[in-house]
């Protein structure tokens, strides 16, 4: 009986979250630009979405010692031979996470491109321009945002090419 007081309880919890309207930075730039979007807190692990629409947002550092920002699906790994030629760059590396939040503002997890510190050159992985919408992180670990991917590229600079192994 206690197990399903807990789940019960958990269960309650999590509705509260999700019905609690969490704005952040990233998302009053979004409705400023008057794009639609759905913002959602997980507070577990459960992915009630289609995982091929999660994205990644990374962030490397070219010889030059600027930094880029790269969207790719969650389950691919970022080629840095072709992250470096979208880039213009002859090499990239990923930034050390302990850069992460002193360069853009986010700790790992909860980094997107809108509302960084500076807005770095983005681009999203070329496959993904084709789907109907994508779901990136929304400036908060365990906080997601779908949106299409044409007002993300739009919002941000972004370019599409392809980055992926």
């Amino acid at each position: 009986m206690k197990y399903q007081d807990s789940l019960t309880s958990h269960h309650r919890l999590k509705k509260i979250i999700m019905d609690k309207t969490v704005k952040t930075n990233a998302l009053r730039i979004l409705d400023k630009n008057r794009i639609s979007y759905e913002a959602k807190i997980s507070i577990d692990m459960e992915i009630d979405h289609d995982a091929s629409l999660i994205h990644k947002t990374l962030v490397a550092r070219g010889v030059s010692n600027e930094l880029y920002v790269f969207i790719i699906p969650l389950s691919n790994e970022l080629d840095l031979k072709k992250a470096a030629t979208a880039a213009q760059e002859k090499k990239i590396l990923m930034l050390p996470e302990k850069e992460l939040l002193q360069n853009t503002g986010y700790l790992k997890g909860g980094c997107w491109p809108i509302g960084m510190k500076k807005q770095y050159k983005t681009f999203l992985e070329l496959s993904s321009t084709d789907m109907e919408q994508l779901i990136v992180s929304g400036g908060k670990v365990k906080f997601r945002v779908k949106l299409k991917p044409e007002d993300l590229m739009q919002v941000v600079g972004a370019k599409a090419a392809k980055l992926i192994k």
